[in-house]
C-alpha cells in the first residue's frame, strides 16, 4: 500500500488549454467523438458508433442518478447576494425520502459569500403549481467546509424536491465559467437518469440515446444500472504532492438486487462501465462483499479509501463469491437493494475485480479520475490524451469520449 500512497500527483499532469474545454454541449448527444483505446491500440470515430467496439455479450452498466438543481441564490434586504449549494441531508442516506420531505428540512450546503450571512433568515419568493410561497433559510451551524441549513416553507404538501426544481439552478462544474441556461436543464442530464441526488453529472452517460441503447440490446449487449449520487468532491482537485495525503470524498451508493445479480451472471463476460461513478461503484460492490464475508452483521457499509490496498489476504477471494456474498445478505435482510457508501480510490496498483472496461469523458489534470484510468490501462492513458489534443478532441463534461478496454 505504501507504493500506492507515494504516487505523486504531478505524474498525472498535463497541459490543458481552456479553448480545449468544451463549454456547450454538441446539437446532438451521439455526434461526439469516440476514443478507443483498445489493449493499447488508438484509433477513433463517433460515439454512435460505439456498438461496433463492444465486445459481444458484454454487459455495460451506467449510473442513473440525476442532477438535482442545488443551487440556491438569496437576495438580502441591503442587496447582498448570497449562494446556498445543497450537498446532502444531514442525517437521511435515502435521498428519495428526503426530496419528499415537506417543510422542514435540513442539509448540509456550502454558502457562497458567507462572510455577508452572518445570522438572521434568508427569503425567497418562488411559484410551485402555480402558488406563491416564500422559502426561509437559517444556518443551524458551521462544521468545517460546510454549514448546516434549515429549510421552511409555507404550502401544504409541497416536496423539498419541488422547491428546488422551483428555485434552484443546475450546478454546473465551476471550470465552464457560466452561468446555467435553459438547455443545461436537459443536457446536463442522462436520458436514463431517474434516481434524484447528484449535484453533477455522470458526464460519460451524456452521449448515449434511446437509440443507441436499444441498438445495444438488440446486438446481445445488456445495459444495466446502479445508483451512486455525485458530490461536491468530484471536482476537488488534489492539492497534496502524494496521493497518500488525499482525503478521498465519500459518495452514497445505491444497488439494486437485480442488478447485482446480472453482474455476477456476467462475470465471465466483458463488464464496461459507464463512467467513472460505475467503475467506482461497481469495484466498491467487491469489497463491500469481502466487508461483509468477514462480518456478516455489518451494519453501517461504508468503504475507506485505502480498504482494498489493507486486504492482500482476500486476492483469492472472486468477484462471483463476493457478489453472492451481497445477494445472501439482501435475502436474510429481506431488502430488495443494497445501500451503502463509498470512499475508494482506485489508483495505479489496484487491480480491478469486476470492471473489464471503461467508457468515459476525459478528465481534469491532476485529477483522482485520472488516477482511476490509468489503474485500469496503465500509462496508455498518455498516449490517448496526447491523441485527443492532437485531434481536436473536446475535454471535459461536455466533451468528448473514450472506450478503453485493457
Amino acid at each position: 500500500m505504501e507504493s500506492v500512497k507515494k504516487i505523486q500527483i504531478q505524474a498525472y499532469n498535463y497541459d490543458l488549454p481552456d479553448h480545449r474545454i468544451a463549454k456547450y454541449p454538441l446539437d446532438q448527444r451521439e455526434q461526439s467523438k469516440l476514443l478507443l483505446c483498445l489493449k493499447g491500440k488508438l484509433s477513433q470515430d463517433q460515439f454512435a458508433n460505439i456498438i461496433n467496439y463492444l465486445p459481444v455479450s458484454s454487459l455495460l452498466v451506467s449510473n442513473e442518478t440525476k442532477v438535482v438543481n442545488a443551487r440556491l441564490r438569496f437576495i438580502k434586504t441591503e442587496g447582498a447576494a448570497i449562494e446556498l449549494f445543497c450537498l446532502e441531508p444531514e442525517t437521511s442516506q435515502d435521498f428519495q425520502l428526503a426530496f419528499s420531505s415537506c417543510s422542514p428540512v435540513i442539509w448540509k450546503c456550502l454558502v457562497g459569500n458567507s462572510k455577508r450571512w452572518k445570522n438572521g433568515l434568508l427569503s425567497k419568493g418562488l411559484i410551485v403549481d402555480e402558488k406563491k410561497l416564500t422559502m426561509k433559510a437559517v444556518r443551524v451551524d458551521q462544521r468545517g467546509d460546510h454549514s448546516i441549513i434549515r429549510f421552511e416553507w409555507d404550502g401544504a404538501g409541497i416536496t423539498f424536491g419541488q422547491i428546488l426544481d422551483a428555485a434552484g439552478d443546475i450546478p454546473l462544474p465551476p471550470y465552464l465559467n457560466r452561468k446555467a441556461e435553459l438547455l443545461d436543464q436537459f443536457r446536463y442530464q442522462t436520458v436514463f437518469a431517474r434516481n434524484e441526488g447528484s449535484v453533477a453529472a455522470p458526464t460519460a452517460g451524456l452521449h448515449f440515446t434511446e437509440e443507441i441503447i436499444n441498438n445495444l440490446k438488440n446486438k446481445d449487449i445488456s445495459f444495466s444500472s446502479l445508483t451512486l449520487h455525485v458530490g461536491a468532491g468530484t471536482f476537488k482537485p488534489v492539492s497534496t504532492n502524494f496521493i497518500g495525503d488525499h482525503h478521498m470524498h465519500s459518495e452514497h451508493i445505491f444497488v439494486e438486487r437485480k442488478t447485482i445479480q446480472q453482474i455476477l451472471d456476467h462475470c465471465n463476460n466483458s463488464i464496461i462501465a459507464v463512467g467513472t461513478t460505475s467503475m467506482r461503484t461497481l469495484e466498491s460492490l467487491y469489497w463491500l462483499g469481502v466487508m461483509i464475508h468477514k462480518n456478516p452483521d455489518i451494519k453501517n457499509l461504508h468503504l475507506d479509501q485505502w480498504y482494498p490496498y489493507e486486504s492482500k489476504r482476500n486476492l483469492l477471494f472472486s468477484a462471483r463469491e463476493s457478489l453472492q456474498v451481497l445477494i445472501d445478505y439482501l435475502d436474510t435482510n429481506h431488502l430488495n437493494y443494497l445501500s451503502g457508501s463509498t470512499a475508494l480510490m482506485i489508483a495505479p496498483g489496484y487491480q480491478c475485480k469486476i470492471v473489464k472496461g471503461l467508457i468515459t469523458n476525459f478528465h481534469q489534470p491532476k485529477s483522482t479520475l485520472l488516477l482511476l484510468v490509468s489503474a485500469l490501462v496503465g500509462e496508455h492513458w498518455k498516449d490517448a490524451y496526447h491523441f485527443a489534443l492532437m485531434n481536436d478532441f473536446r475535454f471535459l463534461s461536455y466533451g468528448d469520449s473514450c472506450l478503453f478496454i485493457p
